[in-house]
C-alpha cells in the first residue's frame, strides 16, 4: 500500500489547489459547499456551468486515458484532486455519474461508436447522466429487475417498458443508463441488457419524489415503450449484469477519497461546535469524537490499499467489498454524534419550510446511507459469500 506522494504529485497538488483558489470564486461563490448528499437538487444550472469551467481548465475526467480527452492521471494524482476539491469546498459534481461511472464503463465495455458519441459530452460538461438500476421490487436485490427490453425488428430499436425509482437528478439529466431484461423468460442476473437511453422522448416520464423537507432530489422514472438504438446496447443482450457490476466497481474508485474529505469537513464542524458550546468537556463526547477520527483514518488507509492494487477493469476486489458497509455505518454514527453535540438545539428548526442547518441535514441524510446502494444487510451477505467464500444464503 502506497501512503506517500512524490514531489511531482505534490506539485500537482499545488497546481489544482491554486486553480481552485483562483476560479472557485466570484460568480461561483454561491455554489461553494453546495450540491452534496441531501442537497443535490440545489443550484443545478450553476453547477452545470461549473462543470464547463472545470473542462476549460483541464480538470474534468483527469483519470481517463489521453486518447479520450483525459490526463491519464495516476491514482495518486486522482486522489490528490479529490482531496483538494473537497478541501476547497468544491460543489457536488453535476457530472459525477457521467465522469466516474458511465465514462469508465464505456471505456471498458463500450463500442467505439458509443465512445465517440458519448465521451466528449461528458468530458466537456455538456451532457449529464442518471442511473436506472433500482425498481420498486428490485433495490438491493438488483437481479430482480422487471423492466423489460424488446427488440422491434421493424424499427431496429429496443422498446423499453418498466419503472425505476430513487433516480437521483433524473430531471436534470440528458441520458439514463438502464438495466432491463432482454430475455423475458430469464430470472436473476441472466438475460439482462445495459442500455443508454435518452430521457427527452415521449416514452419517458420523470416524476419527482417529494420528501418531508419539501425537496425532490430523487425521482421515479417510467418507461413506456421508450426507444433505444440497438447501437446503444452496451455489450451483448445478455451482458447487462457483467457491465452493471463493472460499473459498481468503478463506483468504489478514487472518488471515495473525496467523499472522505467531505466527511472530514463534517467532523471538523462537529468538533468546532463541541468546543464552542462546551460539549467537548463531556468525556463520552470526547471519546466518540476520537473514535470518529480513528474510523475515518481506517477508511482512508483501506481505500489506499484498494487503489494501490486497482486493475482498471471495474472488478470489485475483496478489500473493496467492505467499503460501503464501513463508511455508511461510520457516517450514520457521525450523524448521531452531531445531534448529541448540538443537544436540545438540534431539535429546533432555523425557520419555516423545514429549514435545516448543515449538521441536522447530515444527520437525516446519513440515515439513508445504510440503505441506498445496497443495505447493510445485503452488504454483509456480499462480504460473506463473495469475499470470504462462505455458503450462499438459502434462496426462496
Amino acid at each position: 500500500m502506497k501512503l506517500d506522494f512524490s514531489p511531482q504529485d505534490e506539485s500537482f497538488r499545488q497546481e489544482i489547489a491554486n486553480w481552485l483558489a483562483n476560479n472557485l470564486c466570484g460568480e461561483f461563490d454561491i455554489i461553494c459547499g453546495r450540491g452534496g448528499p441531501g442537497d443535490q437538487h440545489s443550484l443545478v444550472e450553476e453547477r452545470k456551468a461549473w462543470e464547463q469551467k472545470l473542462y476549460k481548465g483541464g480538470w474534468t475526467c483527469i483519470g481517463w486515458p489521453t486518447e479520450f480527452g483525459g490526463r491519464d492521471a495516476s491514482i495518486e494524482q486522482q486522489v490528490i484532486f479529490n482531496e483538494e476539491y473537497a478541501r476547497a469546498q468544491g460543489p457536488g459534481r453535476a457530472g459525477h455519474i457521467g465522469e466516474t461511472l458511465v465514462g469508465p464503463t464505456l471505456i471498458a465495455f463500450g463500442s467505439q461508436s458509443q465512445k465517440d458519441r458519448y465521451l466528449p459530452g461528458i468530458l466537456k460538461g455538456e451532457t449529464f447522466w442518471c442511473q436506472g438500476y433500482s425498481e420498486p421490487n428490485a433495490g438491493s436485490d438488483l437481479a430482480n429487475v422487471k423492466t423489460k427490453a424488446v427488440f422491434d425488428e421493424t424499427s431496429q430499436q429496443w422498446q423499453i417498458t418498466g419503472q425505476k425509482v430513487w433516480t437521483s437528478l433524473a430531471r436534470e439529466s440528458d441520458y439514463c443508463f438502464v438495466i432491463a431484461r432482454t430475455d423475458l423468460k430469464s430470472t436473476g442476473h441472466r438475460g439482462l441488457g445495459f442500455f443508454l437511453v435518452p430521457i427527452d422522448q415521449p416514452g419517458v416520464t420523470v416524476r419527482p419524489i417529494k420528501q418531508l423537507t419539501g425537496t425532490s432530489e430523487f425521482n421515479e422514472v417510467f418507461f413506456d415503450n421508450a426507444e433505444c438504438l440497438d447501437d446503444d446496447l452496451v455489450g451483448e443482450s445478455g451482458d447487462g449484469w457483467k457491465v452493471a457490476m463493472g460499473l459498481l466497481g468503478f463506483e468504489r474508485g478514487v472518488s471515495t477519497l473525496g467523499q472522505q474529505m467531505l466527511f472530514q469537513n463534517e467532523l471538523d464542524e462537529v468538533i468546532s461546535l463541541a468546543k464552542t458550546n462546551g460539549s467537548a468537556r463531556n468525556p463520552q463526547i470526547r471519546q466518540r469524537i476520537a473514535e470518529a477520527h480513528i474510523g475515518l483514518k481506517i477508511m482512508r488507509y483501506n481505500s489506499l490499499r484498494i487503489l494501490s492494487s486497482e486493475q482498471g477493469d471495474g472488478q470489485l476486489q475483496k478489500e473493496a467489498m467492505i467499503y460501503k458497509l464501513y463508511w455508511s455505518s461510520w457516517h450514520r454514527n457521525l450523524g448521531k454524534l452531531a445531534m448529541d453535540v448540538m443537544g436540545p438545539e438540534g431539535e429546533l428548526l432555523q425557520g419555516k419550510s423545514y429549514e435545516l442547518n448543515s449538521l441536522q441535514s447530515m444527520y437525516l441524510f446519513s440515515r439513508a446511507d445504510t440503505i441506498y446502494g445496497g443495505t447493510n444487510q445485503i452488504q454483509r451477505n456480499l462480504i460473506a459469500e463473495r469475499a470470504l467464500g462462505m455458503p450462499r444464503e438459502p434462496r426462496g
